[in-house]
This record gives C-alpha cells, structure tokens and sequence, in this order.
C-alpha cells in the first residue's frame, strides 16, 4: 500500500507517494503565478493551484496503480482564503494570501477598539492581516458576487485544504481539520468551535464555513475520474502543524523551526494552552480522536523569500544556492544588517505597516555583505522567537531546534541559528517534513502507520550544528540587529 501526500505551497505543490513505510517513492513539483495587484496585496488563482495539485498528483503516481493507494494526506499554506459557490463550484476571483496586508487598518481599528484582548483569549491569535478573518470581510464587502452568495446561502469559503477536498471529492465534502481552522482567528480552540461572536464581529455567515474534523480522519474521497480510482482523504494539516508531526515533535518541550518561504517555530506545549505574554500565537498542533494537542508559535514572514529577492530582486545572484558562498566571502569587519519587512514584521513585533531596511552600509559595502546580511537576518529573527518562547515557558526545558524546510540545505544559515541561539541545530535525514506529516496522517487515519511514539523512534539526525561563536560577538552581533529593528519600527508614522 502507499500514500500519497499532497504540500500545496506559497509558491509551488508538491505531491509526494510514499510506501507504507514512508518512504518516498516519487514526487510531482510545479511552481504557480503568484499575482500582486497593489503593493502589500498578494494573490494567488485558486484555479491555478487546483490544476498544479492535479498535474504534480499524477506526476507521482505515473506508472503506479492508483488502486493501491491507501490515503490521501493534505498540507497546505495556512491563512490563504478562498471563496466559491457551493452550487457551480466556481471561484469568486483569486485567493487573497496569508501574507497580503490589505486588511492592515481594519485591524488596526479592532486593536483601537480594545478587541484585541478578547480576540486572542479565544482564538490564541493578534489582529493582524496575516489570518484569514480580516480577509473574508474584505471579500464581502469589497466583491459583490460574494455578498450575493452570501446572501442567497450560495458561498462557500474555506483555506487551501477546505477548496481542494471539495474539489478532491467533487463538492461532496466542505470539511477542514482543527490546525487550519485555529489559523482563521474565527475559531475558539479552547471549545473546539466556531465562535459567533467573532463570526459576528467580522461579518462572516457560518453556514459557508467547512465543518471541522480531527487532523487524521475522514475527509471523504476523491472523485475516480481524477486519478483513476477513488481514493480516501484521511489526513489533513496545516503546512507548519504538519512540519511538527513529520519532526516527531510529539513530547512537550520540543520545538522544530521550518524555513521555506517565511520562518515557523513551533514549540509543543502539549494539552496546555499557553498564554503568551511576548507577543506569540497559541496554536493547536493537532487534534487526534477528539483529543488536542497546543502549541506556542513564531511566525516570521521573510526567510527563503529573502534570497528570492536577492535574486530577482537584486540580481545579485543567478541561483539561491550561491548565496551560501557570497555569504561566506563576506568582509567579517562590515556590519551590515538587513531587516527583511518587505510586508511588515511578523512576531513578536506585529507592525504591519513598517517597510524593509538595510543599515550599516559603506562604500566598501558589497554583494558578499548583503548576501551574508539576509542569512543573518534569519537567525536573527530565529532567535527573537525562541527567546520569546523561554520567557513565556521557562519549564520547557533544553532547547534543541529542529530544522527542516528549503533553507535547511544552508549550513551557513543553519551555522549562524546555532550560533545565535547558542543551542545546537539538528537537521534529520528527510526535510521534507511538511509532506512526511501529512502522509504520516493519512496513514494513522488509515490505519497503516504507527503510533506517535513508533513514528519517532525512526527520526534519524543528518547533521547537528552546534554554536561556534563566543559570547562577546554573539551579543555585539545581536544588539546591532535590535538596534536595526528599533529604528525600522520607528521609520513609519
């Protein structure tokens, strides 16, 4: 039996079909148009990313007997709203992102109103545009094709998971599981529900939201003409809550980070929800057989995409993988510090509205200095968030990060986290940890993969980064980083 794990990206899809060992077997990658109509918005075409999860789904199950597949397991980019008609199953224009800042000053008034207390008590979240609330007000009052549906009980709307199964499974099933749900700032975690006064507050209907299910359970199954076969959904996670899962991050205490397009720490804290006081989200990690595991959680919204824009940007390199050496050649006596707020800074400052700077330019400065100043960057704001998850659960223990996304191949980058966090960094053999947890779902939810502790004692350690930097240089490199910050948080009115 395999499985076939579906990652629905920022910017790619990726399918992956796994043995019932979880396994890689093969894999589908295709990139999509990633579209930005003002500054601060971006938008992806719901129907682009449907036809990328078909196209990189056959790619890997090519020369496979689809009947076969036990599972399927969903991972996608949370936040990321879209909204269709329950009846045609077309979609209202595109997806508005998680990373989009449009909704910053509906936000901001919330905040102003004193709302943002209440917000969080339920949901774990701040006001800020990065969650899918502000989004779906934006699209019923700005769209007026959803209103109408609205109005005439026609809408649907949902995250990425919530599209695909209904399309996966020809509109037969609206569903979504609680990691997802958690990330909508519509949702209780404490009760386990969607909250009305939220629903309320942000003038979302509730009978055009998915039902919300266990992360590893029925999802329904495919339509047969799609792959040849119907095939059961039985896992589902958001991108970051699957990382944890496909970590082994099952014990309370362990924390991985995932860079891929932004940076996500997640520390579990087990069925404790822990109230942060540094500005960090409470989240749920998972829930299985009705039971729910928590979370603390860092988001930081430029990592990889850093290097994109030195590329495409810049121009300063053809491919990302030279950012490595350029970084390595940099000229150690330069202090150059880019703070990458291309659309805002996420934890723990939440200002949507300050832009990216670099500092500490001179005449000497070069391509090998910013190179080196937009790696750091990541571990700088690496270490914002594991500070700020010390302090808000001292007991946590021992901190050991695991690594895993696109930029884990940097042992550069992952020599400087070390180095920062004065902590070892520990990349496993497989880093493709998104689509390894929710293959790792999809199977519990089948019932042909182990119990979480059988799942991680086949973990295995590819490399340990452990820090090489005294304290002195550590600590001047750091207060520099927060001085640069300071002043890009003071830069705007």
């Amino acid at each position: 039996m395999t499985i076939l794990a579906i990652d629905q990206g920022t910017t790619s899809t990726r399918a992956i079909l796994f043995d019932d060992a979880l396994r890689p077997l093969a894999t589908g990658q295709q990139e999509f148009s990633q579209h930005f109509p003002e500054p601060g918005w971006v938008e992806h075409d719901p129907d682009d990313i449907w036809q990328s999860v078909l196209a990189t789904c056959r790619t890997a199950l090519a020369g496979a007997d689809p009947a076969d597949v036990a599972a399927i397991g969903i991972t996608n980019q949370r936040e990321t709203i879209v909204a269709w008609d329950r009846q045609s199953g077309q979609t209202f224009g595109n997806a508005i992102v998680w990373q989009d800042r449009r909704t910053a000053a509906h936000c901001a008034a919330l905040k102003a109103d004193g709302l943002e207390d209440m917000v969080n008590a339920r949901t774990g979240l701040l006001l800020d545009p990065y969650f899918s609330a502000s989004k779906i007000a934006w699209m019923l009052e700005n769209v007026p094709a959803i209103r109408a549906a609205a109005d005439a009980g026609r809408l649907a709307l949902g995250t990425i998971d919530s599209f695909l199964i209904w399309r996966l499974t020809g509109g037969k099933v609206h569903a979504t599981d609680a990691t997802n749900a958690a990330r909508t700032m519509l949702y209780d975690i404490g009760r386990g529900d969607w909250d009305a006064d939220l629903l309320a507050l942000f003038g979302v209907p509730a009978s055009a939201l998915p039902e919300v299910r266990d992360s590893a359970g029925d999802f329904g199954t495919t339509d047969p003409a799609l792959f040849g076969a119907a095939i059961a959904i039985r896992g589902v996670a958001g991108d970051q809550q699957a990382a944890s899962i496909g970590q082994a991050c099952f014990r309370p205490g362990m924390l991985k980070s995932t860079y891929g397009t932004g940076c996500f720490a997640l520390m579990n804290t087990g069925q404790r929800m822990i109230r942060s006081t540094n500005r960090l989200l409470t989240t749920i990690a998972s829930r299985l057989n009705g039971e729910v595991t928590y979370a603390l959680e860092g988001s930081i919204f430029v990592a990889g995409s850093g290097v994109q824009w030195l590329r495409d940007g810049l121009g300063i390199i053809a491919e990302a993988a030279e950012v490595n050496a350029l970084a390595a050649a940099a000229d150690p006596d330069q202090r150059v510090y880019l703070v990458p707020a291309f659309t805002g800074l996420g934890a723990p400052y939440w200002d949507a509205d300050c832009r990216g700077a670099i500092y500490g330019l001179s005449r000497g400065t070069g391509r090998a200095e910013i190179a080196r100043a937009a790696l750091q960057s990541v571990a700088f704001q690496t270490r914002d968030l594991i500070a700020a998850m010390q302090a808000d659960w001292p007991e946590a223990g021992e901190t050991i990060l695991r690594v895993d996304g696109g930029m884990a191949a940097s042992d550069w980058a992952m020599q400087a986290i070390a180095d920062q966090l004065d902590a070892p960094v520990d990349r496993p053999v497989v880093t493709e940890t998104t689509a390894l947890g929710a293959a790792y779902l999809a199977g519990l939810g089948a019932g042909i993969t182990p119990g979480p502790e059988a799942f991680a004692a086949s973990w295995a350690l590819q490399h340990r980064f452990t820090p090489d930097m005294d304290s002195a240089t550590r600590a001047s490199d750091y207060a520099g980083w927060q001085d640069a910050v300071r002043r890009t948080l003071g830069g705007h009115p």
